[in-house]
């Protein structure tokens, strides 16, 4: 595999690889919050270029800044975690929820390492940093077996982790202090190992080196829509496929499936999700007395023309589940959408009262929130804040049948 970034074969390898967990936005219009991830990646860089005689132009490191989207991204990491001197995993309870962040991790331990003069610590060429304090927090396995303190780092530091110190004014000089000894970390590391470049590996088909997942952080996503073969007489073919998680009202810009979007927007939160046609889901919505995890379910309103799908629809919304969130994408922008949204709204009525009724509450409507998003960005904010509902409301539901049963396992935080 040729390098995505146009480097070729003995072009410089950046000094480190940042992995993060990206935060969600509180709403489609806030600041992005991996802002600060930003500014610690660019004063490493700034850092590594004071005490090092890397040439002008070299990379020094490497950021993820995008959302886990496309082929070209995974063949960007793919190289990057392959060519990287150091792998530098910033530790935050979103980290270790990540799948994303879990393939980064696994794909770099898969690279040997060698040692070029022999020291106390085991030679792993992972230099952690703490994001927030992890004090309260369990370690999966791979993290609590490095034998890496943080104490040199500063005592504020290894209390409150880089985001506090970045946040609080008090804080700036030992924020400059914490970064200057991670940024000779790197460095030292870099100089004390050899790590020869890795294989490319197919990003996507890589495991997470961290444990698998509780209930609670996974979340399932269904489709109720049409596979193309299956459409009304009047309804364009365009927005669909041959399996019913093809669906995509938003076409263009986007030529990939809705449900992929919304699986990015779950993994970005720290969750990993599931894609399943709604059919398939459907009796096991209408059983559960215990839900396997929370599940968000993604309508197509042209399928209410189905009357016969439409009603396990119905019957799904008369059971009212709070872990479960509904969305109903609208493309407003789509002229069939305009000509028939009066027909649709109606029969939408009849399929969910319960779930229209709720979203039209002023109590349970989130600010910013239109409830029926009409764009692919505002689908995204307003799958974060469905995915968010579904997971309290789980959380809430599994915390109620434990109570008087005992302690319960500790696990990583939201």
């Amino acid at each position: 595999m040729n390098s995505p970034t146009g480097r070729g074969k003995g072009a410089a390898r950046p000094y480190f690889f940042l992995s993060y967990a990206h935060t969600p936005r509180v709403n489609a219009r806030g600041v992005d919050p991996n802002h600060w991830v930003g500014r610690l990646f660019g004063d490493l860089c700034e850092a590594i270029l004071q005490i090092t005689d890397a040439p002008a132009g070299d990379p020094i490191g490497f950021m993820d800044r995008s959302m886990h989207q496309g082929q070209k991204w995974a063949e960007r990491l793919s190289w990057e975690l392959a060519n990287c001197r150091v792998f530098v995993p910033l530790y935050s309870p979103r980290y270790f929820k990540s799948e994303a962040c879990g393939k980064e991790w696994h794909a770099f331990t898969r690279r040997s390492v060698y040692q070029r003069r022999p020291t106390a610590e085991r030679a792993t060429g992972i230099v952690p940093a703490l994001w927030v304090s992890m004090d309260h927090y369990r370690l999966p396995r791979v993290a609590s077996e490095l034998q890496f303190s943080h104490d040199s780092f500063g005592a504020d530091y290894a209390a409150e982790g880089l985001y506090a110190l970045m946040k609080i004014d008090d804080y700036r000089s030992q924020y400059a202090t914490a970064v200057l000894r991670l940024a000779q970390r790197i460095v030292d590391v870099a100089d004390q190992t050899v790590i020869p470049i890795g294989q490319q590996l197919d990003f996507e088909g890589q495991p997470s080196a961290f444990e698998p997942p509780e209930p609670n952080d996974r979340v399932r996503i269904s489709v109720y829509s049409y596979r193309e073969p299956e459409l009304p007489p009047h309804r364009s073919p365009s927005c669909y496929g041959q399996q019913r998680t093809d669906w995509q009202p938003f076409r263009p810009p986007s030529r990939r499936p809705l449900v992929d979007d919304a699986a990015d927007v779950a993994r970005s939160m720290g969750f990993q999700p599931s894609v399943h046609e709604f059919e398939d889901e459907a009796e096991a919505l209408m059983a559960a007395e215990r839900p396997v995890a929370p599940s968000v379910l993604l309508v197509d309103r042209w399928a209410f023309l189905d009357a016969q799908r439409s009603d396990t629809v119905r019957q799904l919304d008369r059971r009212n589940l709070s872990w479960l969130s509904v969305l109903e994408p609208w493309n407003r922008d789509d002229q069939q959408c305009r000509d028939h949204e009066r027909m649709l709204n109606e029969l939408g009525d009849g399929v969910l009262p319960a779930t229209r009724a709720g979203r039209q509450k002023p109590s349970l409507r989130e600010e910013g929130s239109t409830g029926v998003p009409g764009s692919l960005d505002e689908f995204r904010g307003e799958m974060e804040r469905a995915v968010m509902r579904a997971s309290t409301a789980y959380e809430q539901q599994s915390t109620s049948r434990t109570v008087g049963t005992g302690s319960r396992r500790p696990r990583l935080g939201t």
